[in-house]
């Protein structure tokens, strides 16, 4: 089993480049059919030291602060460094290379093998970062990254620019892909009286309402280029109030044109290259996968079975094959298909292994499934006999499974992370429906929202 669970890791981290992840499996758990997940390391984390950056004149002291401990919030949450605790430093911070004493960060108790420093300078309204990342275990130190980062002399700006910096340390120490820190999450809140689409910074700030039908709104998905939002809502058609596509612009701000047609349609899904779009219509009778273009055209059925077929979802690496959900031969289950409706199979979980046999839920819902950005693995939902939702990884070629979430209220609808190392979901284990996210080995969870009711994340692309 830590033999398919270092697979596991190499499918999440080894194919992107980057440091992987090992599922730990502790003995009681396994006999309970659960993956206890804890991070360790296929391949060891780097051990980081983040000193304060120095402030050159009056006005960027406040900001420097808010830079420092977004650098730090980001890298910390990265999950391939381990930032050095402050009380292991030096007594003097380095602010430009000149300045920097390698052997001191490098010996005991610091034991750094990378160090990121810098300085802040303002002129009027302007904010600039020199930002540098030294390799000490080299003599002389070895530089890694040096950049100068210019902004507004705000905290946005302040923000931006540690975000900024954090994605280039992770760019740099994981082979090339890039980091998170920029990303953004869609989501669902009823926080003004109705659920409208909203959007926040990867890490929860900035949380704001980007729709205001005053009705329901539901399933956001990100186009590819994150120019676009498209997600179901509740409007009027042939005086008629049904579910339609709906379609929000990032850039105008504002809602585009997308057609509405008679009966239910939801949970829209963009293809990898942008210029499809999958979803579930009725209007010919059973909730069934249509594609169309992404302007609303050439609208055509791609599944035919009694039941409802819905939540399409594309390989994102390939764009040949779309998995959804069905209920065709009872009960919700997940099933994959070649992108023009051929080649209908259903994905054998009852199959699967890393879940012991006593406990798959044969009479369990498989819902929410979400493809991984390297198109290799597979998160779902799915509820157990008791009768609550957890979170699953499936590695599609091996057919291995591991558990993500267990005995922490219900569990849903999961959404990668375009680094594929962190996962958005939603969550009661609070008390009350939130947006949640986690490392993709199930570490590390952490409450993005707290006001209303919070549900269907879905992380932008880029």
């Amino acid at each position: 089993m830590r033999q398919y669970l270092r697979r596991i890791l190499c499918v999440i981290g080894c194919a992107a480049g980057i440091a992987a992840f090992v599922f730990g499996a502790a003995t009681n758990t396994m006999a309970q059919g659960r993956i206890e997940t804890g991070i360790l390391s296929g391949v060891q984390k780097v051990n980081l030291a983040v000193p304060q950056f120095a402030s050159r004149d009056a006005q960027s002291s406040p900001l420097q602060l808010v830079f420092h401990q977004v650098v730090m919030d980001d890298l910390n949450y990265s999950g391939i460094v381990d930032v050095v605790s402050t009380s292991f430093y030096p007594l003097d911070d380095p602010s430009m290379p000149s300045e920097l004493k390698p052997q001191e960060w490098a010996a005991a108790p610091c034991n750094a093998l990378d160090i990121a420093f810098g300085n802040l300078t303002t002129t009027g309204a302007s904010l600039s970062v020199a930002g540098y990342l030294y390799d000490v275990r080299q003599t002389p130190a070895a530089s890694i990254l040096e950049k100068i980062y210019t902004g507004n002399a705000t905290e946005d700006g302040a923000r931006q620019l540690a975000h900024e910096f954090a994605d280039d340390i992770i760019s740099r120490l994981s082979g090339g892909v890039p980091g998170i820190a920029q990303t953004k999450i869609a989501y669902v809140s009823n926080r003004t009286g109705h659920k409208e689409i909203w959007e926040m910074d990867y890490d929860g700030a900035n949380q704001h309402e980007l729709t205001h039908l005053g009705t329901t709104s539901l399933t956001p998905r990100w186009s590819p280029d994150d120019s676009r939002i498209a997600f179901t809502c509740f409007e009027t058609y042939r005086r008629v109030v049904s579910a339609q596509i709906c379609m929000y612009s990032t850039l105008t701000n504002r809602l585009m044109y997308f057609p509405h047609y008679p009966g239910t349609n939801s949970s829209p899904s963009f293809s990898p290259d942008g210029t499809k779009i999958a979803f579930m219509a009725s209007y010919q009778g059973d909730p069934e996968v249509y594609l169309a273009d992404v302007n609303g055209g050439h609208m055509h059925r791609l599944t035919y079975s009694l039941g409802v077929s819905t939540s399409p979802t594309w390989n994102p690496k390939t764009g040949q094959q779309i998995i959804f959900v069905s209920d065709r031969a009872g009960l919700p289950d997940l099933y994959e298909m070649s992108a023009d409706g051929s080649n209908v199979q259903k994905i054998p979980l009852s199959a699967a292994t890393g879940v012991a046999a006593a406990d798959l839920p044969a009479t369990g819902y498989v819902i929410d499934p979400a493809w991984s950005p390297n198109g290799q693995l597979l998160a779902f939902s799915w509820r157990r006999p008791a009768g609550n939702y957890d979170i699953y990884i499936l590695d599609l070629a091996s057919h291995q499974l591991a558990e993500l979430t267990r005995d922490s209220g219900q569990n849903e609808r999961p959404s990668w992370a375009p680094d594929g190392r962190h996962i958005a979901f939603e969550s009661t284990r609070s008390g009350s429906l939130q947006i949640w996210t986690m490392l993709a080995d199930g570490s590390e969870a952490r409450e993005l929202t707290v006001s209303g009711r919070n549900e269907s994340p879905n992380w932008s692309p880029k």
